[in-house]
């Protein structure tokens, strides 16, 4: 989970200054970089639901006097679910017209997100993971993981595994490719690194 965890830092740091280097008026570019902001947004979403569907549950039932702490986790998700409310809301009027105002506000709202979105990622890997760990069964826990790579699109599989390497170290890198059955390890060598550096860079550009 840390190293998802990693991604959805380095993606949320990432959004406010892809916004804000989108030149006033270029509504090609406004699109491109909202459609990373949605990707961005459903893979929060989706990460956060199994976390409450799988996780949450489990921990009120095994493990009762953290009840407080699971309770804080879920209004944390609460809170995270209405900056991306209001991030959605303004897509759509940026993407029509990339106005300055509209482009400052969204900075602005993405920047409010990060904030929530590292106060929680912090509380939950310092107070949640030891309990995770003490309560949940390895069968369980790897439900979690099962259930989040069988809800990717299979065009964007090899992106998803890109940007959970990206920040990786070699120790990590080998155990997520351990997951990967081998014909999917044998496409990211031949075409899936290739893909996601092309992606990186048509998305990124000079802004990082």
């Amino acid at each position: 989970m840390v190293i998802i965890h990693r991604v959805f830092r380095r993606e949320a740091a990432l959004l406010p200054r892809l916004v804000d280097g989108v030149p006033t008026g270029d509504t090609v570019r406004a699109a491109r970089i909202a459609a990373a902001v949605r990707e961005y947004v459903g893979g929060l979403h989706h990460h956060h639901g199994l976390e409450d569907e799988l996780i949450w549950p489990k921990l009120h039932q095994r493990a009762r006097l953290y009840d407080e702490l699971i309770d804080r986790m879920a209004a944390q998700h609460a809170r995270l679910d209405g900056t991306l409310k209001v991030i959605e809301a303004m897509l759509p009027r940026w993407e029509a017209a990339g106005a300055d105002h509209v482009r400052a506000a969204l900075v602005e709202a993405l920047q409010d997100h990060v904030c929530v979105l590292t106060e929680h990622l912090d509380d939950e890997e310092a107070q949640v993971l030891p309990l995770i760990a003490d309560h949940l069964t390895v069968d369980e826990w790897d439900e979690v993981g099962r259930r989040g790579l069988e809800t990717i699109p299979k065009s964007k599989v090899m992106l998803a595994l890109g940007a959970i390497l990206e920040d990786a170290d070699p120790d990590e890198q080998r155990y997520f490719l351990g997951k990967v059955p081998g014909p999917g390890r044998l496409l990211w060598q031949l075409v899936g690194r290739r893909q996601y550096r092309r992606y990186v860079g048509e998305l990124r550009g000079a802004t990082v």
